[in-house]
């Protein structure tokens, strides 16, 4: 069984009950973690502590992590309330509309400075504001899909996105071992997330990966945080700078 008892950890991209971000709170609880959960602003703030009130002793927190100085707020608020870090969470990723709906050649100058900026450069600053509370080593964890590797259909700019935040992942990696902090993605199989509606065709995504799965079957949230539990746990001491699949095997199958 993992155990996380005495380690904190926070986790950004907290929607609904729908979120990964859930999932994963919901699995790092179960092993004892102590969470510190942000969603992103005040029209989200209702339903995000409605559900973290679901798990006793998690906190929360508001964050925009497309503004640097909403991450050092959140940020000095952590160190002045547990002093320290071991887990970071990353389960942040928006794209403009239009990107997603649209041809990727119509893709925008604009479209694509925000799927960058909002999915990628967020882990890079979210990853410096928690290394210097990362003492005793630590475990950054972020979100990925197999639209990073090979064209998904609505995906467009979320997938060179996606690609860009697995090589942030090796990169981060490289530069963090020396901290014995180590940096993983996982790449989850489509779940129908707040973030997920966005993409054009979802059902038929869905249908598609659990005819062509080798289980038959779609992800779950719950598999996910499981994942990131022993991603967090030192169970996964030697692993890092990898893309790990949570995905029933889609991405095995030609």
């Amino acid at each position: 069984m993992i155990d996380l008892h005495g380690r904190v950890a926070v986790i950004f991209g907290l929607a609904n009950q729908r979120s990964i971000a859930w999932g994963i709170a919901q699995q790092l609880h179960a092993a004892g973690a102590t969470l510190a959960i942000s969603y992103q602003n005040e029209r989200m703030r209702a339903e995000a502590e409605g559900l973290i009130q679901e798990l006793p002793g998690a906190e929360a927190f508001q964050c925009d992590v497309s503004s640097d100085e909403e991450i050092d707020r959140v940020f000095a608020q952590l160190k002045e309330r547990f002093g320290q870090l071991h887990i970071l969470v990353h389960a942040v990723a928006f794209a403009p509309a239009d990107a997603l709906r649209n041809d990727f050649l119509l893709t925008s100058r604009e479209a694509f400075r925000v799927a960058h900026d909002v999915s990628v450069y967020s882990l890079i600053a979210l990853s410096r504001a928690a290394a210097p509370l990362m003492t005793e080593g630590g475990s950054i964890i972020t979100l990925s899909y197999y639209g990073a590797e090979k064209v998904a259909p609505h995906y467009n700019v979320m997938g060179v996105a996606k690609a860009s935040l697995e090589a942030t992942v090796r990169y981060l990696a490289a530069d963090l071992g020396k901290q014995n902090v180590r940096v993983n993605a996982i790449s989850a199989g489509p779940i129908k997330t707040l973030a997920a509606r966005g993409i054009g065709g979802l059902s038929e995504m869905l249908r598609i990966h659990a005819e062509r799965a080798p289980l038959h079957r779609n992800t779950d949230q719950l598999e996910v945080g499981a994942t990131a539990a022993f991603l967090a746990s030192d169970l996964a001491s030697g692993i890092t700078g990898e893309t790990i699949y949570v995905d029933s095997g889609f991405n095995i199958m030609a």
